[in-house]
Parts: C-alpha cells; structure tokens; sequence
C-alpha cells in the first residue's frame, strides 16, 4: 500500500508527498529528517491522507496535489474531514 499525504507545518504551510509507511514517515518529518522542505518547518500535523494500489498511482497523485491551490488543497481536507 502507498500513501499520499498532506501535513501541515508550524508555519502553516501544507506539504504533500507520499510515502509506503506513514507513520514513519511523519516521525521523520517530526525529527527533522524528513523532506528539506519540512526541516525548518516541523512539527508537522498530518491533515490529509489517500490508500493507493501502486506507487507510480501514488506518484501521480502526488503530483495532482501539489498542482492544486492552497485553498483547493484545503477544500480537500475539510471535505475529506467531513466523509
């Protein structure tokens, strides 16, 4: 199974990226070993999180995340909060 995740940082910016093991992966981040991107800006939540079958799926979504906006990357949280 793969992940593809949205945390965000002290700072309140979101980071995306997807990993095989989240709660790994969020301990990485929350040690400041994780993404360049989070080491300056942990701790990180975890807001946002999808199951896909493959990693080139994965990855791909991975991709259609970061396209979004701040604000639609919100919405998708919220809505995914509400499911």
């Amino acid at each position: 199974m793969y992940y593809v995740y949205i945390v965000e940082c002290k700072d309140e910016s979101l980071y995306t990226g997807w990993t095989m093991d989240i709660e790994t992966r969020l301990a990485k981040h929350n040690q400041g070993k994780g993404a360049k991107y989070t080491r300056s800006r942990y701790p990180v939540v975890l807001r946002y999180s999808e199951i896909l079958e493959s990693k080139s799926e994965a990855m791909c979504r991975e991709c259609a995340i970061k396209k979004l906006s701040r604000e639609e990357k919100i919405d998708l949280i919220i809505y995914n909060n509400q499911s």
